[in-house]
């Protein structure tokens, strides 16, 4: 690391505060027995992350209970700075009519086109963040920067 920057690992609930700053993030699951990374839209909603799929092995991943992983992150290459949350957990769909209607209204239009009718949870069992930052700036202070 260059001189003058420090590296901090984050608490849960700073990791969770981060998550909340952005809406991309990167799902890792099981394709064919191999590992898959994909680029989601998501939204943290009671904590868990929240994504949702067309279906095919994202899908396949929630309704058989798989375990996946989630990360997202905001660098500055050029200041050397920022951060990287991870989050670990079992993948279920969502199926109850009443959260189907909460979550659906968080969710802003697909990248792309075409319909995503499915939307899974990815349970926050294990949630991991490191930052970055110089030593001139402070600690994390939660949302307010």
């Amino acid at each position: 690391m260059p001189k003058g920057q420090e590296l901090d690992v984050l608490t849960r609930r700073q990791c969770l505060d981060l998550l909340q700053r952005v809406r991309v993030g990167r799902l890792v699951f099981t394709e064919d027995a191999l590992p898959a990374v994909q680029p989601v839209n998501f939204r943290l909603t009671h904590d868990d992350v929240v994504i949702r799929v067309a279906g095919g092995a994202k899908l396949t991943a929630a309704t058989e209970n798989h375990v996946v992983a989630f990360q997202a992150d905001e660098l500055d290459p050029d200041l050397r700075t920022g951060w990287s949350v991870t989050v670990v957990g079992h993948a279920q769909p969502i199926t109850d009519v009443d959260e189907l209607v909460e979550v659906a209204g968080t969710f802003v239009q697909p990248w792309v086109d075409g319909r995503r009718d499915h939307f899974i949870r990815i349970r926050a069992e294990k949630v991991t963040g490191r930052q970055i930052r110089e030593q001139s700036v402070p600690h994390y202070q939660g949302e307010a920067q």
